[in-house]
């Protein structure tokens, strides 16, 4: 009876904002807007995950008999306030396969975001990231630290304007805030971010542009050669439009990354 109770309560709910990028048996793509989570971090929480279940629901891609042994789950977690690209493994052969490629990092991910300040050439940066797990807040060095993990952060400017600059980033390793935090340190912290970026930017974007999220988006997934069943996908790209907030900062947006 409470399986029951559940599986009609995802049914009923809505997609919030989220959209479908692609869709077969064994995968789904989609896009995650802001100030929602990929997956719930406490039982009463309501994810990206549970209203992808109730659209499998719907579209009777999952049945309640199904959802008795399995679950289609979200295999990517993008910060709550990190819009864009997550994917979720609808088999369990594309569930196996999704979360291996993501640990792997065979999964290519690239993010688009906005910092502040003029970014001119293309840089891989490294250094050592340190977790405190009862702030949630991470902190770089260059130097390695007791419980510290080392990171590597490519970014390529794609456009500028006065004030900002859009940077193409792509993750050598993926380490919690790891973009957020490795942007600040270097100067260049991203807009809107309110937990590692400038208060005095923050306040100019959310002034002139009204914004209030950071300007952070999981934009592009290339996938690598693969075997059977997601054979099909070997070698795709899928990508996210970029939230409307990006072209209210930089103007016209640079071909490509509309």
């Amino acid at each position: 009876k409470k399986l029951q109770e559940e599986f009609h309560m995802l049914q009923r709910l809505p997609m919030k904002g989220l959209s479908i990028i692609y869709e077969d048996t064994d995968i789904l793509i989609a896009d995650k807007p802001y100030n929602m989570l990929s997956q719930k971090a406490k039982e009463q929480d309501l994810s990206a995950n549970e209203y992808l279940l109730g659209y499998l629901i719907r579209s009777g891609a999952l049945s309640l008999e199904t959802f008795g042994t399995f679950r289609p789950s979200v295999c990517n977690r993008l910060d709550r306030n990190t819009s864009g690209l997550v994917a979720a493994g609808c088999s369990l052969a594309g569930l196996q396969k999704l979360s291996a490629m993501f640990k792997d990092r065979s999964l290519h991910k690239y993010y688009l975001c906005v910092v502040s300040g003029s970014v001119k050439e293309k840089k891989r940066i490294e250094g050592f990231l340190k977790k405190d797990e009862k702030s949630n807040q991470v902190t770089i060095s260059q130097k390695e630290l007791p419980d510290s993990a080392p990171i590597c952060t490519e970014y390529e400017p794609l456009m500028e304007t006065e004030s900002y600059t859009l940077l193409k980033v792509t993750l050598i390793t993926g380490r919690t805030h790891q973009i957020r935090a490795h942007l600040a340190s270097i100067g260049h912290p991203i807009v809107g971010d309110m937990k590692y970026g400038n208060q005095r930017v923050n306040e100019e974007a959310k002034r002139q542009y009204h914004i209030h999220s950071q300007m952070l988006h999981s934009w592009k997934l290339v996938f690598p050669q693969m075997e059977e069943p997601l054979a099909h996908l070997s070698g795709k790209s899928f990508t996210a439009p970029l939230p409307g907030e990006f072209q209210k900062v930089l103007g016209p947006l640079p071909e490509g990354v509309r």
